[in-house]
């Protein structure tokens, strides 16, 4: 392992937790604005992630170890996944880091932790939200994986940072096949994010909510770990289509003013982003259980299609 793949873990992991909640702001803010009210502060997610360390952890009695050590489990799996999407800097790949299959897997990972906590508790909330959570995952993999597939096809390789360091150098505008692989993970960020209209990350009404019921019982510090590790969830994905589609400012090469403005590149990005989520969600209103299949259908439905000329073209 070389000095710069080394410089790459730490800068790459810095990034993500520093910025991550910013994006969950600016949705916050964008969705307020759209809806005529004032909206909380950018930095408002900082604040409460800041408060929840300093609450005392309090656990259920009907729990055992895996309440205790899902949010670790959780939010190191996640920081490994945001291993596999460079932010701002392309490195040479290291061993299986950047593997599309390895890094669907730890994404998984946290997912099935998630739902063993939210029933670990006892709590029929925790219960509800695992069961909900575990009957859409099951429609959504196989589309995630198609999707992923569809990325493999056209770009012929299975490593991220193969596909990162093509589009940075080609330097040219998306083309047709990328604009329909965004809009199939656009709808992958949606979903697996946990966002309107498959759910509001917001409520905690007995009837609609899915992600939060998992959470429900965490407390203290291992909320504040599961809030942070649903947001660098959320920005990894966000730089998959952001990287990928519009590569302006991703460096290739390991210097100070290349990093630099490549965070600023990739922090306007992911704001303009943030704020297409945030008008997203602001447009609809959120969908019954059982309309979903439909949404997820279409990332299906393009991505098969991108394979089907990818094979025969």
């Amino acid at each position: 392992m070389n000095l710069d793949f080394v410089l790459y873990l730490v800068i790459n992991t810095l990034v993500v937790i520093a910025i991550s909640p910013l994006f969950v702001s600016l949705i916050k803010k964008v969705k307020a604005r759209a809806q005529g009210r004032r909206g909380p502060s950018i930095f408002q997610t900082y604040f409460t992630l800041i408060k929840l360390l300093k609450k005392e952890v309090i656990y259920s009695p009907n729990s055992s170890r895996i309440m205790r050590v899902t949010p670790l489990v959780t939010m190191a799996a996640i920081l490994v996944a945001a291993l596999f999407v460079p932010l701002v800097f392309v490195p040479e790949p290291v061993g299986g880091i950047g593997n599309i299959i390895l890094f669907l897997y730890l994404l998984a990972l946290a997912r099935f932790f998630m739902a063993l906590a939210g029933l670990d508790a006892g709590s029929s909330f925790g219960g509800m939200g695992s069961s909900r959570e575990m009957s859409i995952s099951s429609i959504i993999e196989p589309t995630t994986i198609i999707v992923f597939a569809a990325l493999a096809f056209v770009f012929k390789t299975l490593n991220i940072f193969d596909m990162f360091t093509i589009t940075a150098t080609a330097g040219q505008p998306a083309t047709s096949t990328l604009i329909l692989i965004a809009i199939s993970l656009f709808i992958i960020i949606i979903v697996e994010t946990s966002r309107i209209p498959v759910d509001n990350p917001e409520t905690h009404l007995e009837l609609t909510m899915i992600h939060e019921g998992m959470i429900l019982e965490q407390s203290g510090r291992n909320l504040a770990l599961m809030e942070l590790s649903s947001a660098v969830k959320m920005t990894v994905l966000m730089a998959l289509l952001i990287n990928l589609i519009v590569p302006f400012g991703l460096t290739t090469t390991l210097t100070l003013a290349g990093i630099l403005i490549a965070m600023v590149f990739f922090v306007v990005k992911g704001s303009i982003l943030a704020g297409i989520i945030g008008l997203f969600e602001s447009s609809m209103a959120k969908k019954r259980f059982f309309q979903l299949p439909s949404l997820f259908a279409m990332a299906f439905f393009f991505s098969t299609l991108i394979i089907i000329i990818a094979v025969f073209s």
